[in-house]
């Protein structure tokens, strides 16, 4: 071993330099060792309901609807995930979730997301119903039908249109695939009125609370199933229903499905709940050594220009600019001195 030191050490450059060729042939070759990393993928569902017209949020000190509002955090979420990461945007309408297309990786298709983002529209919803629970078990089938894992975001205000009741509550017992999905409330506690608009996207008038009055039975299931709601606007305050964010009925939705909500008021607790999820699965990549290689041969070169005994060459050097230093003002003093005497 010493003689292999001593070796080196006489004839050290030499040595350097070969060093660094075989370590620039390693890197051409591009090895790699295998890395299990987790992949984060996201659906993220958007709510589309009527309800989401609702005008009750603030944003940039403006009052704008909920739709807006979520559009807007959507926007800050996707902008906010770290390049490798893949979403995909859903809709939510009546008992039934539409995904627009596979989870793709946001930083390579970043304006196609976004685009897709700023064109959700209540108009796009297939149904003028809101059943939030329901849609539950088709949104655990379309993540399960998608070529891979994914952690699901459901933006909503939880409005149920029809109510709730012994007839239409869905059991979830039974359900599966509810744990890890982050719901994140839209609305607020107060309500407002939930406005008609025409297919202009012009207001008509309000949802009455004729539009949402419990009828028991079969009618009422009836109703959900065809996708309509009553067709009564109210003219005055006194008839109009008011819309509030379903904070209670969301947190115990979410107990049942082993889900976490939380109350979509900042885009930074939403990322802060999303970084707390699971990763949607953990799998096995190549990790590349080229650039460890390249890095250890820059580095052999540039040791070729070190000096053998560096402690000593510091010194010296040192040493060499003090000396420098004190000449300098010895000429400057000599010369001042001079003009002095000549004065």
């Amino acid at each position: 071993m010493k003689i292999w030191l001593r070796h080196f050490i006489k004839h050290r450059d030499s040595a350097l330099l070969a060093l660094a060729l075989l370590l620039l042939l390693g890197a051409i070759l591009r090895p790699s060792i295998p890395f299990k990393h987790n992949i984060y993928a996201y659906f993220l569902v958007a709510d589309i309901s009527q309800s989401m017209n609702a005008e009750d949020m603030v944003l940039n000190g403006k009052t704008v609807s909920r739709m807006t509002y979520m559009q807007n955090m959507m926007h800050e979420v996707v902008a906010s995930l770290p390049c490798g990461t893949k979403v995909s945007i859903g809709m939510f309408a009546g008992n039934s979730v539409a995904a627009m297309y596979a989870p793709i990786e946001v930083c390579s298709n970043f304006a196609a997301i976004q685009d897709t983002i700023a064109h959700l529209d209540w108009r796009m919803a297939w149904s003028g119903n809101s059943r939030v629970r329901e849609s539950l078990f088709v949104t655990a089938k379309v993540v399960r039908a998608m070529p891979e894992p994914a952690q699901v975001l459901y933006f909503t205000d939880g409005e149920e249109a029809p109510k709730l009741h012994a007839f239409n509550t869905k059991n979830l017992e039974e359900f599966q695939g509810g744990d890890g999905w982050l719901f994140v409330g839209i609305g607020t506690e107060e309500g407002v009125g939930i406005p008609k608009l025409s297919p202009d996207n012009q207001v008509i008038g309000y949802w009455s609370n004729e539009s949402f009055a419990m009828q028991p039975g079969i009618a009422q299931i009836s109703e959900s199933t065809l996708g309509v709601r009553d067709d009564n606007i109210a003219y005055g305050d006194q008839d109009r229903y008011i819309s509030k964010l379903s904070t209670e009925y969301l947190q115990d939705l979410t107990k049942e499905i082993g889900a976490t909500y939380i109350k979509g008021d900042s885009t930074y607790n939403v990322l802060k709940a999303m970084k707390a999820q699971k990763p949607a699965r953990r799998d096995i990549a190549p990790l590349p050594l080229d650039w460890l290689l390249a890095t250890l041969a820059g580095l052999c070169v540039l040791g070729t220009y070190a000096s053998r005994h560096p402690w000593r060459q510091i010194r010296q050097n040192l040493k060499i600019y003090r000396n420098e230093i004190r000449a300098r003002f010895s000429v400057r003093a000599e010369s001042v001195a001079h003009d002095n005497h000549f004065q």
